[in-house]
């Protein structure tokens, strides 16, 4: 692993600790961040030790979102010819999707543990994720609006299937704060835990549990959630079964029968 500026990665067996670290700047995500996250999930795909993640924000916040001194640098480069800028602004936009996508497609399951602020950028983010829980003093926001704004990065896109379409329609018009337990309410997190130390501690528990897993199974069942949000019925039906024919070849079929029918805890190799 690498050091990095936005973040500190940790593999705690075979989870591995990705935490956001500028508690000094609430987590706002600099330029940095945006080019780390994917060469920290790049690396959580390439790596078979690591069979889970946890992502979290250093600090009392998980984070506020994308730096806005990022945003006014790129201001800086347009010049006097409106598609010209048009065009800079779109592959801009298109680089930071990238990151968040570097999220979404890992193979790997993501699970994001949420304190303090969650806004604008990071609603994002956490949205890009497996799963979510949160402290109960977190707060989230879709705040892009009240900055004159469209969110360009994924709530709008993934959302939708997270929450439902009019609850996102009305996070996103009214950009309103609203708390851990209506969070929990509204399907947008798991489980809402006393404060940061039991929400990690926690987290970090159903990852390890997760990890204990077949690491071929666990693959195969996040392809197939991930496919069925663009595809129909007899599409993810097909799908797994071309998907099966391979995986289910696997010596840890015959590991997880065999320790069921023993009643002993299977392990898996990488």
């Amino acid at each position: 692993m690498s050091e990095y500026q936005a973040f500190v990665v940790e593999l705690i067996g075979s989870v591995a600790h990705v935490q956001i670290n500028r508690p000094e700047k609430i987590n706002a995500m600099n330029a940095a961040f945006w080019t780390e996250i994917i060469d920290i999930f790049r690396w959580v795909d390439d790596t078979d030790a690591v069979r889970a993640v946890v992502l979290s924000g250093a600090g009392k916040h998980f984070s506020s979102g994308i730096d806005l001194m990022m945003l006014a640098s790129v201001a800086n480069d347009f010049g006097k010819d409106v598609g010209r800028n048009a065009r800079l602004l779109r592959r801009k936009i298109l680089e930071l999707q990238a990151s968040f996508n570097a999220v979404d497609t890992c193979r790997k399951p993501v699970l994001a543990a949420i304190q303090g602020y969650c806004i604008g950028g990071a609603i994002d983010l956490i949205s890009a994720c497996d799963m979510r829980y949160a402290a109960e003093d977190a707060q989230f926001s879709i705040k892009e609006i009240d900055i004159g704004m469209a969110a360009d990065v994924g709530t709008l896109q993934r959302l939708p299937r997270i929450i439902g379409d009019g609850m996102l329609r009305e996070l996103a018009y009214t950009g309103r704060q609203f708390g851990a337990e209506e969070a929990r309410s509204i399907g947008l997190v798991n489980r809402v835990y006393p404060d940061q130390e039991s929400l990690l501690a926690g987290v970090l528990d159903i990852a390890r549990e997760i990890a204990a897993k077949s690491p071929i199974a666990v693959t195969g069942t996040k392809a197939m959630i991930s496919y069925m949000r663009d595809h129909t019925v007899n599409d993810g039906l097909e799908y797994v079964a071309t998907w099966n024919a391979a995986m289910l070849q696997s010596n840890d079929l015959r590991v997880a029968i065999a320790a069921h029918m023993s009643k002993q805890k299977p392990e898996f190799v990488d």
